[in-house]
């Protein structure tokens, strides 16, 4: 990779990332001229930790011990202004009934199915439970829509390597079965910073398609 093109995703990245809006309702979403990328997951599976460590600013999502608490779309945009980063409310918590995927906030659904401007969904998953029925079911809803998503496997620094290749192995196997989704999990610890920079070149590159990045 060239040292311009990480001098841009560091800038984009350290350059001061602000919330921009919360909508609850569709009325009150944002504009559609910018690229967007979103983030969900079950409760308390370490969305907002994810986001801060992506962005370097440790209060930037809150992060809460009370799964379910954000009920909104919340939208972030990073300096550069390429890119929208958009935290959606989390599902399955405990006091969810079994079927609160299917039920999930319209809001949510039509954002994912019709938002012209979403390039892609980041699935979090616990790394130390691995996918659960509802995460399946978000899974199914994605190809479904045709919208493009991949599973990132959260706090890995809470596991052994053995247990952590199981999970992969068992994550890539039922990826198989999904068109919409990218074949290989993505591995992160927020606390550790592991995958991060990984994370933060995979956004940059679709916020800006037209650069050819090399790797290596």
């Amino acid at each position: 990779m060239s040292e311009g093109v990480k001098k841009q995703i560091r800038q984009m990245f350290s350059g001061g990332c602000v919330f921009l809006t919360g909508a609850a309702t569709i009325d009150a979403l944002p504009d559609t001229s910018v690229p967007e990328v979103a983030f969900v997951g079950r409760s308390n599976v370490g969305k907002s930790s994810l986001l801060n460590a992506l962005t370097g600013q440790a209060t930037l999502a809150r992060t809460s011990h009370t799964p379910g608490r954000t009920q909104q779309l919340n939208f972030f945009a990073v300096s550069d202004g390429s890119v929208r980063l958009v935290d959606l409310p989390g599902y399955g918590y405990a006091k969810a009934s079994k079927g609160a995927v299917k039920s999930w906030n319209k809001l949510i659904r039509n954002y994912l199915e019709f938002r012209p401007n979403l390039r892609h969904v980041y699935i979090l998953i616990d790394s130390r439970h691995g996918l659960k029925d509802g995460d399946k079911e978000v899974m199914e809803l994605l190809d479904s829509m045709g919208v493009a998503y991949q599973i990132i496997l959260t706090k890995s620094d809470k596991i052994k390597k053995e247990q952590m290749d199981k999970v992969v192995a068992s994550t890539e196997a039922v990826l198989k079965k999904h068109p919409a989704a990218f074949p290989l999990p993505h591995i992160t610890s927020s606390h550790k910073k592991y995958g991060v920079d990984e994370m933060q070149m995979a956004v940059f590159k679709l916020a800006h398609p037209d650069i050819i990045i090399d790797d290596q």
